[in-house]
């Protein structure tokens, strides 16, 4: 062994050929971080000292191939000044590149997946060898950055600069034969012959000097385009990074420093993408894209820890064959778990299976689900009028209207039929879990399940605890959603959980806009170019007028000092001329059926004349600036309440809430994340500015307490 460390060895293989092999120890995967560069450099001047040096194959131990830079270090690191952020990228480039220099030719054998820095450590090689069960690629776009070690100067002299161009904004994973299409890899094997695929290719190097020193020569010049223009090379590539601007800069950035590398010699585009690297590692993009993975790798270790105590759900049971019902019974035979979806009628059982259906077949369409596999899942939903069954699972789930006493009834009578160890959970949205507990025999095995609409496509369910939760309830739950394929957050039981507490707010300071004369056309097209894929007006065309107006009057029931209306508003109105938003066609827009079935919004000249009797003072107009001020503010504050109150554990989960059961936009990377980047002084300042509206901009005790003494809730 000429090398032993804790995430590299090296060692002879004979004929005078090396193996470097990334073999983390005590862990699964490799990954780049302080320690495995440290021991990269070390490492490559033993395979340079090597005796009797003719070759390298660089390899790895576990089942991927280094699956990119530790993420975690990024998050000190990207606080600091541009030229520490340059330095850093800079050294660890520069071990990378002492790879590519080592003075035999090398082979890299991509078993696995090599991703971001661990696709640039094999873009160092001479050759590549690829895994028809691998996936390369460079996903750094994802967190608000591009390639820092040496991607988007190798990638261009390999397969092409246009074609760089689209790897690198697209952040897509690459499949083994467009690698090798490309020339990304020079040959692809399967799992079982790769080694000595990759052997093979390092020895025909050695036997041709020629070629791997030519390649070197190549890989270490400026581009050539023989006359024609690098900019017409990268036109396309152009107009599809310059459609995340302005919030998301990171594609727009990589595109022009692939334009300004191309002339470069290699040296030269390490240094110049360096420091480009580091301008745009400052922007609130990337550090909101990185705080959102911290969160998410979080979430997923709470999930863990719960899936050690967690009952398994072999059986569930949904009441209500509604759309979320539906949704629900779908989502749980298509992961596994056969469900039982009961109501009171054929009519709305057809119609509960008949969307079933329809989601099977869009997986079908798609190419996602085989016939036989859709219609499998089909059989695993037993549509039922009575409760037959029930004594056998292990989770009913409640899906029917919003109506405490419906609900508290129907889970009296659940209790009396299904066993005394199965879990009871309602999807309610807004109501009290401790409510609807009351009169249970067993309240330790009542819980919320709270799932967002379309049930397929939402990622986050609310995991409601009541005061009498036990937690194996909770236990139970969490990995029964984490079955499902969606991601659980524990909450605490108050009106509106967290999402549509924070909610209420955010849609009550949009009536108040309305009200004051501002045009709801304007503040949809505000707060949809500020990043959130729909106005206030729209979503709440999409929910429902009579939906939005009772979640909205049970949250600010639950919290009147500060959210109860004074007079009527928007939604009140649209009410009143029969307004449903999309489910009847009429809200604040007008919906019509394109096409494909999907209801197309069009502008409606009669509702801003119905609203005008609501707007006391006529209309007015107000800069952008301020729209987002007032609409933004309530829900800051509202969220930092959450967490102060204890519904919610962290900073982070209180924001992971916000972006997959809201839509936030992520480039805030949630609403703490974003008040510490516009600072609680500044917003404690700001809400001073617009006091007179309503306590909604009044900042607790706690958040002026936080703000004054600097603090953040992330940082301090």
């Amino acid at each position: 062994m000429l090398f032993d460390g804790e995430t590299i060895q090296v060692e002879e293989l004979g004929e005078g050929l090396v193996e470097l092999r990334f073999a983390r120890k005590g862990e699964a995967v490799n990954k780049l971080d302080r320690l495995a560069f440290g021991e990269l450099a070390r490492a490559i001047g033993a395979v340079s000292h090597a005796p009797g040096l003719k070759g390298v194959l660089i390899s790895s131990g576990k089942d991927a191939f280094i699956v990119g830079a530790d993420i975690f270090e990024f998050v000190d690191i990207f606080r600091r000044e541009e030229k520490e952020i340059a330095d850093f990228v800079a050294a660890n480039a520069k071990i990378i590149t002492a790879l590519s220099d080592l003075p035999a030719p090398s082979v890299a054998a991509i078993n696995g997946l090599a991703l971001g820095g661990g696709f640039e450590v094999a873009l160092a090689a001479d050759y590549r060898v690829m895994s028809s069960a691998a996936k390369i690629g460079q996903p750094e776009v994802h967190l608000g950055i591009f390639p820092g070690y040496g991607g988007t100067v190798r990638l261009p002299r390999l397969i092409g600069l246009a074609e760089s161009a689209q790897w690198i904004i697209s952040g897509a994973q690459q499949t083994p034969e467009a690698a090798l299409a490309r020339g990304a890899v020079d040959a692809v094997a399967s799992p079982e012959d790769l080694r000595e695929a990759a052997l093979t290719q390092l020895r025909n190097a050695v036997a041709n000097p020629a070629e791997w020193r030519q390649r070197r020569v190549d890989a270490a010049k400026a581009l050539s385009f023989e006359g024609q223009n690098v900019h017409d090379f990268l036109a396309g590539a152009e107009v599809n990074a310059a459609r995340a601007l302005p919030h998301y800069p990171a594609a727009h950035d990589a595109v022009e420093l692939l334009e300004l590398g191309a002339g470069l010699d290699r040296d030269a585009a390490l240094a110049l993408e360096a420091e480009q690297f580091a301008r745009t590692a400052r922007s609130q993009a990337a550090a909101s894209l990185i705080n959102i993975f911290i969160n998410e790798q979080a979430l997923k270790k709470i999930s863990r820890q719960y899936a050690k105590s967690a009952a398994p759900v072999r059986r569930a049971a949904v009441i209500g064959a509604g759309v979320m019902g539906a949704g629900i019974a779908y989502q749980s035979a298509l992961r596994g778990v056969p469900a039982i979806l009961k109501d009171v009628s054929d009519k709305a059982l057809d119609a509960g299976m008949a969307e079933a259906q329809k989601l099977l077949a869009k997986q079908v369409e798609q190419g996602r689900l085989s016939l036989d596999r859709a219609d499998a899942i089909a059989a695993a939903i037993t549509p039922s009028l009575t409760f037959d069954g029930f004594g056998s699972v292990d989770v009913v789930i409640e899906a029917i209207v919003e109506n405490i006493d419906i609900k508290a009834a129907v889970f009296r009578q659940i209790e009396g039929i299904a066993s005394a160890e199965t879990i009871l959970a309602s999807n309610t949205s807004s109501l009290r879990i401790a409510d609807l507990a009351d009169g249970l025999r067993h309240p330790e095995n009542f819980i919320g399940m709270h799932f967002f609409n379309p049930v397929p496509k939402m990622a986050l369910v609310e995991v409601v605890r009541g005061p009498k939760t036990s937690e194996a309830a909770v236990a139970t739950i969490v990995g029964y959603a984490s079955a499902l394929g969606k991601t659980p957050v524990v909450v605490g039981d108050c009106p509106g959980f967290v999402v549509n507490r924070v909610l209420t707010p955010y849609l009550i300071a949009f009536l108040h806009l309305v009200r004051d004369g501002v045009d709801f056309h304007h503040i949809d097209r505000v707060m949809e170019g500020f990043g959130w894929p729909m106005g206030p007006a729209y979503l709440i065309d999409v929910i429902g007028l009579d939906i939005s107006h009772h979640v909205a009057e049970i949250v600010s029931a639950g919290f009147p000092e500060r959210m109860a209306a004074s007079h009527p508003s928007a939604i009140d109105i649209l009410l009143a001329d029969g307004r449903l938003g999309q489910k009847n066609g009429r809200g604040f827009y007008l919906y019509a059926r394109d096409p494909k079935g999907r209801p197309r919004k069009d502008s409606d000249p009669a509702a801003p004349e119905l609203l005008a009797a609501g707007q006391p003072r006529g209309k007015t107009t107000i800069t952008d600036a301020e729209i987002i001020e007032r609409m933004m503010l309530p829900l800051i504050l509202e969220t930092a309440r959450c967490f102060e109150d204890g519904v919610i554990g962290s900073p982070g989960e209180a924001d992971m809430c916000l972006l997959l059961g809201l839509g936030l936009p992520r480039y805030l990377g949630g609403a703490l994340k974003y008040a510490d980047y516009l600072g609680l002084q500044n917003i404690v300042e700001r809400s001073v500015k617009w006091r007179s509206l309503g306590e909604i901009y009044r900042p607790s005790e706690k958040f002026s307490a936080r703000a004054a003494a600097g603090k953040g809730f992330y940082e301090g």
